[in-house]
């Protein structure tokens, strides 16, 4: 009999750590030296195909759900923010006005979606699910652009500026620091687990070390800027808060991830990439991430 090599999982943690950076770069270099076409096809293609490993993962334990309408309604509140964050003169006010009116719209349109099925069983279940992707993917991805382009130009211009460069980096590296230092700790000493339904390896010790890694992270990167993100000034005890913060929603994503692995019976979100597993496999906690250092970003640094 023989059996399935079981993967290193300090191999897999490298991988996913590599790709989420190696996303997020690839991100920046698009915006800054794409034009505003093939920047908005590149976000577009992520957002796309995200939604469609969720989707993917909620057939696989039976729920039926409309992936097609969820991700032409995803792409279409991608691409409202993306080029009305370029174009407008009140880029957040439009850019929120715009998103909604098509997440609006999209709501409508799965009701009318479901109005013609005869055979589902599981109605509600469906237009939920379906309502669902639409929110966990485009919806908290479109933070991402808000990030990038808020801060120094006008409309018009789609440049990355210097704040928009130094938060997205700052984000994958506290978030990510979480990650590798969970994984450290938890290997070396946890014992106590976190939450075993949702996912059986992680444990409070892992969780503690994520957090005091995240923190070290978040005071270093600071110190090393200064303080100075482009047009905003970050404190020390901003960073501490924001490594708290963060360190915490990227761990609630990586756990929500987890639950739904759990619920469709998948090892992995997809396989974009050999040894990688999917794009939600590498997104999962910075999706939870984005919307906190953004609102935390406009409201409080700003």
């Amino acid at each position: 009999m023989t059996h399935k090599p079981v993967p290193d999982k300090r191999r897999v943690l490298v991988h996913r750590v590599m790709s989420g950076t190696l996303i997020v770069t690839l991100l920046i270099l698009a915006a800054n030296h794409m034009p505003a076409l093939g920047g908005w096809l590149l976000l577009v293609a992520i957002s796309a195909m995200a939604q469609l490993e969720f989707y993917r993962m909620l057939n696989l334990p039976g729920i039926p759900v409309f992936r097609w309408l969820g991700v032409i309604v995803g792409s279409c509140m991608v691409t409202a923010t993306y080029f009305t964050m370029g174009l407008s003169a009140d880029q957040a006010a439009d850019a929120l006005a715009w998103e909604h009116f098509v997440l609006c719209l999209g709501l409508i349109l799965v009701f009318f979606r479901q109005f013609p099925q005869r055979e589902n069983t599981q109605p509600l279940a469906t237009i939920a699910c379906t309502l669902l992707g639409i929110l966990y993917v485009p919806y908290l991805f479109n933070y991402f652009t808000r990030l990038v382009y808020t801060w120094e130009y006008g409309p018009h211009d789609m440049r990355v500026g210097e704040t928009g460069r130094q938060l997205v980096f700052y984000l994958v590296v506290v978030v990510k620091s979480t990650d590798i230092g969970a994984f450290f700790v938890g290997s070396a000493i946890g014992k106590h687990k976190l939450f075993p339904r949702l996912s059986p390896r992680k444990t409070w010790e892992g969780f503690i070390g994520g957090l005091a890694c995240a923190m070290i992270a978040s005071l270093s990167f600071v110190n090393g800027a200064h303080g100075a993100f482009g047009v905003l000034n970050v404190s020390m005890v901003d960073a501490v808060i924001l490594g708290l913060l963060l360190s915490l929603v990227g761990t609630a994503g990586d756990m929500f991830e987890s639950l739904l692995k759990r619920a469709s019976g998948s090892k992995d979100s997809g396989a974009v990439v050999p040894g990688m597993g999917g794009l939600l496999d590498v997104l999962d906690s910075l999706l939870f991430g984005a919307p906190v250092l953004y609102f935390y970003a406009r409201f409080i640094l700003s």
